[in-house]
């Protein structure tokens, strides 16, 4: 069998491994447009001596698949420090680290006295007959709004730079719409877990968080995508975008924008949904448009660089997010050399400021001056930044993260549907079931297996 994969972005090169686990005579071309492999996952070390994160900057290690694709790649994973548990959400003029523990929670005062009673009442709160509630309609009449408002909004914005009012519970969150189902409650479920897990005699405890550490590598993110590129060699091939796809019998074509062809039994596309489309346009316009469908709003990742003796210690945890109410720029920041080390030469401190988002994405695409000082304004306001940075480096995502807005699961039912028609075709990527570094790994490993190889 020879399988052709378009995209060399954690996805294609994960399921490329995957697959050659289970079968190592098998014929792979991996396909790259870019003259880089990794796509979101994008390490940059300066000449200053930083280590900037352009894209994802880690992921829990709660996953078995990731830790154990580290181990294949040759590459040690690496905790980050424990300054990560501390996060913080600004609200109303200040910084409020966010409750670790239940009774932090009853002395937090990111919520108000009402605010605080109002989430305890999540154990009476009535159920909905919306199957595809919207995270803001959930999380409102569950933990009402000044939760909403304060804690989920932020989260929205951390985890997928989107929309809560338009981004679906059960796409983004399913675990949660799945213990609201089975216990009526989330806090009820929460307790009811908790008390399973200790008389299973287990050291992990379900928490409301995601759960896990914080993982990532010395030479950051990066390592990863480039100890699988290097491992695949001479199956990548950067620099070739695939112009169109067609079929001949029982084989798809691929011709690029060289005016290259290249043939295959099976063909997945690991690529950005908006390239699928792209791609697939003259194949099947159906199965392009609902591709096309899936919106990446613009994200710009700014990474600052300070002398510590001018700002002292920034920041005492993680980094902040900052709810939309506040009408801010920055969606948030994050204080990378406190997660890891090697992030900022000594003496250094680095921060990472997104800006854009679903929220306000014409914001990532300001000229650069603009950009930065709408971000070193917000530092200024929220962390008392007044010197300023001696390095700055941009990463533009014209489209950033797919947004799982209410009707993308009835978009994927669709999706499959239309794949239907087209055996061997494969999609994957963050765009369908997971925009995570854990779930393109998860999926890849999920592909791999269904293979008839």
């Amino acid at each position: 069998m020879k399988i052709c994969i378009v995209g060399a972005g954690i996805s294609g090169l994960a399921t490329a491994k995957a697959i050659l686990d289970r079968s190592p005579d098998t014929e792979i071309i991996i396909f790259e447009a870019s003259d880089r492999v990794g796509g979101k996952v994008w390490t940059e070390k300066t000449e200053e001596g930083y280590l900037c994160e352009g894209g994802v900057n880690g992921f829990l290690d709660k996953v078995p698949q990731t830790l154990d694709l580290c181990k294949q790649a040759g590459i040690k994973a690496l905790a980050a420090d424990t300054a990560a548990k501390k996060r913080f959400v600004y609200s109303r003029g200040k910084l409020h680290k966010l409750p670790e523990k239940p009774r932090e929670f009853f002395t937090s005062n990111l919520l108000t006295v009402p605010g605080r009673l109002r989430v305890m009442y999540e154990i009476f709160a009535g159920g909905s007959n919306n199957p595809d509630e919207s995270l803001q309609e959930f999380a409102t009449r569950r933990l009402g709004r000044e939760a909403f408002d304060r804690l989920i909004d932020p989260m929205a914005s951390g985890v997928f730079a989107g929309d809560a009012e338009k981004l679906s519970l059960q796409s983004c969150f399913p675990r949660i719409k799945q213990v609201e189902a089975e216990y009526g409650s989330l806090i009820r479920g929460l307790l009811k877990l908790q008390r399973k897990a200790r008389s299973q005699g287990s050291s992990k405890q379900p928490g409301p968080g995601p759960g896990g550490t914080l993982t990532s590598f010395a030479d950051g993110m990066s390592a990863l995508t480039d100890a699988l590129a290097a491992q695949l060699g001479s199956r990548i091939r950067t620099g070739t975008p695939i112009q169109s796809i067609s079929r001949a019998a029982k084989r798809y074509l691929l011709q690029t924008n060289a005016g290259n062809e290249y043939e295959c039994d099976t063909l997945i596309l690991a690529s950005p949904a908006y390239t699928q489309a792209r791609m697939l346009e003259a194949f099947d316009s159906g199965l392009a448009s609902l591709l096309m469908g899936i919106p990446y709003p613009a994200l710009a990742v700014c990474c600052l660089g300070y002398r510590q003796r001018q700002v002292g210690k920034v920041l005492d945890g993680f980094g902040f997010l900052v709810p939309s109410k506040e009408k801010r720029s920055v969606l948030g920041t994050l204080i990378d050399s406190n997660l890891f080390p090697g992030r900022a030469p000594q003496g250094s401190v680095l921060l990472r400021s997104m800006i854009g988002g679903a929220r306000r994405p014409e914001l990532a695409l300001l000229p650069d001056q603009q950009l930065i000082s709408k971000v070193e304004s917000d530092l200024d306001d929220i962390l008392g930044l007044k010197a300023a940075p001696d390095f700055i480096r941009i990463f533009r995502h014209e489209k950033a993260i797919p947004q799982y807005v209410v009707g993308h699961a009835e978009r994927l039912v669709k999706i499959e549907e239309k794949l239907q028609a087209h055996p061997g075709l494969i999609l994957t990527g963050n765009a369908f079931k997971g925009v995570s570094f854990n779930d393109c790994v998860v999926n890849a490993g999920k592909i791999a297996a269904a293979l008839p190889i």
